[in-house]
């Protein structure tokens, strides 16, 4: 897409955003019957994500030529989402000590939320059985993009190993990458409706402005807190794309579009195909972009990690719950860990959260004091995880061109 293009789509998907908010806050409920228009663009997005992974990650690890300079390349990508998740999870738990959202909390449940019931058995096995599926049409059709993933690095490390028969295979993914991200230019032109539908649609489904400040304004400094330890982290994310890989406010603008879809479509899977189509334009190298990023939308979850650990200490604050600095330290683990390794499967925040409130023996009933506010911070750090991944690719793009 030409950059003047590319300016015109962002300004367009600005003015779709605030227009959404503008219209969900006013007219309320009325929104609601547009909710179709942005289910048709998620949905248009999420019909592209499989074979764009598929023919992203084949291609990408086997542009590489030596399978081993996929454990070069893959360790410095692990280690950059450890580091980054675990600054996220740190950011979360000295906000949230420092403001103490939860403490003088009245009204706190007593009843654990059905949804929430369901996950209570969910450990950290799990978490390792996720990276590998029985079935992975199953998986596909279920959105479980973490046993594809794995499957794809196998499948392609595989492959560079068995000399000039990979050449046609090799070929074929490289043309279905091509024609997917072709795809996904054509698609973005359909964002800024999507978009504002998304968002005018959810802010209507709230019951309108009011309603909502009703429900923001019980839970307020939770919400305060949240934003500030994103806020914190983003700028974490600026320093090290500055000082790392090179890069500064032209890559911001440049992955503009991708930002605000992630923050309309509250998804980082959804947001994967725009992702990849931005750091392309800003001349990331291909290589870094069909492993880091799509790896990065299914297990680098800074802002969810974020959240997890501040939301944690909420719940424990508003029950009267004292932390030690070694209960602390558990739900820095706990959250890091889950953070990255849940992404396999279904409902990943919630399984997270749940996973986190076992570790250090807090009431799950008090995920529901979360609840009626959840959607509108999801926005935000989703759009923080896509911002952590954007910045990866940048990061490994500097390995690359150095190695």
């Amino acid at each position: 897409m030409p950059h003047k293009h590319a300016v015109i789509l962002l300004i367009a998907i600005i003015i779709s955003v605030i227009a959404g908010l503008a219209s969900g806050w006013l007219w309320g409920e009325t929104m609601v019957s547009i909710k179709w228009l942005g289910d048709l663009f998620l949905h248009t997005l999420k019909l592209v994500i499989l074979p764009l992974i598929v023919a992203a990650v084949i291609s990408g690890v086997c542009s590489l030529g030596d399978v081993r300079k996929l454990g070069r390349i893959g360790g410095y990508t692990v280690l950059y989402y450890a580091t980054t998740t675990a600054i996220a999870v740190l950011i979360g738990l000295v906000v949230v000590n420092l403001i103490q959202p939860g403490v003088g909390m009245t009204n706190l449940s007593h009843s654990i939320p059905d949804k929430i019931a369901s996950k209570e058995e969910t450990g950290f096995s799990d978490i390792i059985l996720s990276l590998v599926t029985p079935n992975l049409i199953e998986a596909g059709g279920s959105n479980q993009l973490l046993p594809i993933i794995f499957f794809c690095l196998i499948f392609a490390a595989a492959l560079t190993t068995i000399g000039e028969k990979r050449k046609p295979v090799i070929a074929f993914f490289d043309g279905l990458n091509e024609a997917m991200m072709k795809l996904v230019i054509w698609i973005m032109y359909f964002a800024p409706f999507g978009i504002f539908a998304l968002i005018a649609a959810r802010l209507g489904m709230a019951g309108g402005g009011d309603a909502f400040f009703q429900e923001i304004k019980s839970v307020g400094l939770h919400v305060i807190t949240v934003l500030t330890g994103l806020a914190l982290h983003f700028c974490v994310l600026m320093a090290i794309l500055w000082l790392i890989a090179g890069r500064g406010r032209d890559y911001l603008v440049g992955m503009g579009r991708a930002l605000f879809t992630a923050f309309g479509t509250a998804s980082s899977s959804a947001t994967l195909p725009l992702t990849m189509e931005c750091a392309r334009e800003n001349d990331i190298d291909p290589r870094a972009t069909r492993f880091v990023i799509p790896l990065g939308a299914t297990i680098n979850m800074d802002g969810t990690a974020l959240y997890e650990s501040a939301a944690v200490m909420f719940i424990a604050q508003a029950y009267g719950i004292d932390m030690t600095l070694s209960q602390q330290a558990i739900i820095f683990v706990t959250a890091t860990l889950a953070a990255i390794g849940a992404a396999g499967i279904p409902e990943a925040g919630l399984v997270t959260m749940v996973i986190v409130l076992s570790a250090v023996n807090l009431p799950l009933e008090g995920i529901s004091l979360l609840l009626a506010v959840d959607w509108f911070l999801d926005r935000f750090r989703t759009t923080v995880n896509v911002w952590g991944d954007s910045v990866g690719a940048a990061v490994i793009d500097r390995v690359i061109q150095k190695s």
